[in-house]
């Protein structure tokens, strides 16, 4: 803040001080928010799809055939983490057992499942998990999944997860790979479709996957999106065995 005084003399240096006096007042106390990172990584898959994708795909919460939808919950925020050009390898764990995989050492791609409920949206997707790093490392657990935008992890609407099957923890080489199956309620007709909820059918362009113990990963379906019903998602545990 300045303030203008036309008085001279003392009287001038006197509001020259008062000034002074408000200007030092004024400055922020200097303390700042920290932010978090929440360890998204991007996936191959998602970046090659969000740049083929054509202007005006359909945003979280869009109706099945691209237009405008139900509102969906409120996207829950998480941070995206920064690529690294080199992925780490997972630290040796204490005693000599493996490690449990870092999100850095797994490349994570997405495909519509041959076997899955008959209808017309995307019914089931296999998600795959590459071993980039240079370590054996280990994966376990059923995932989360939540429906996102291209690019757009921070912003996602968590599906509810209904796990199938027994988790075992599962050994991943160097270039190995495992596999988890995600199951949707599926998409019911023609054009717009309909669910059989009553509910409207719902498009993500892509899924935000979190292992436990293994980071978030956003995958993209290599053709199409992924349009489901009921944002509810049946889920295998993580997998040395590709499922149909």
């Amino acid at each position: 803040m300045r303030y203008v005084n036309g008085m001279r003399g003392s009287a001038v240096a006197v509001v020259v001080a008062s000034a002074a006096l408000a200007v030092t007042g004024c400055q922020p106390g200097g303390g700042g928010a920290d932010t978090g990172d929440g360890g998204v990584t991007p996936s191959g898959a998602v970046s090659s799809a969000a740049s083929s994708s054509t202007p005006g795909a359909p945003k979280p919460g869009s109706s099945a055939s691209g237009r405008s939808g139900p509102s969906t919950p409120s996207a829950r925020p998480a941070s995206s983490a920064p690529d690294s050009s080199a992925p780490p390898s997972p630290a040796p764990a204490p005693g000599g057992s493996t490690a449990t995989c870092s999100a850095g050492s797994l490349k994570a791609t997405a495909r519509q499942a041959a076997v899955r409920p008959a209808g017309t949206g995307t019914g089931a997707a296999v998600v795959e998990f590459t071993n980039v790093s240079g370590r054996t490392c280990v994966l376990k657990g059923h995932p989360t999944v939540a429906g996102a935008g291209n690019g757009s992890p921070e912003m996602n609407v968590p599906l509810t997860v209904k796990p199938t099957g027994a988790a075992a923890p599962t050994k991943v080489a160097p270039g190995g790979k495992a596999w988890v199956k995600l199951t949707f309620v599926q998409v019911q007709g023609e054009a717009d479709g309909y669910c059989v909820s009553g509910s409207a059918p719902v498009v993500y362009p892509t899924m935000v996957i979190r292992l436990p113990g293994s980071g978030a990963h956003q995958v993209a379906l290599d053709d199409g999106q992924f349009a489901e019903c009921d944002d509810t998602v049946t889920v295998t545990a993580v997998s040395a065995v590709r499922p149909s």
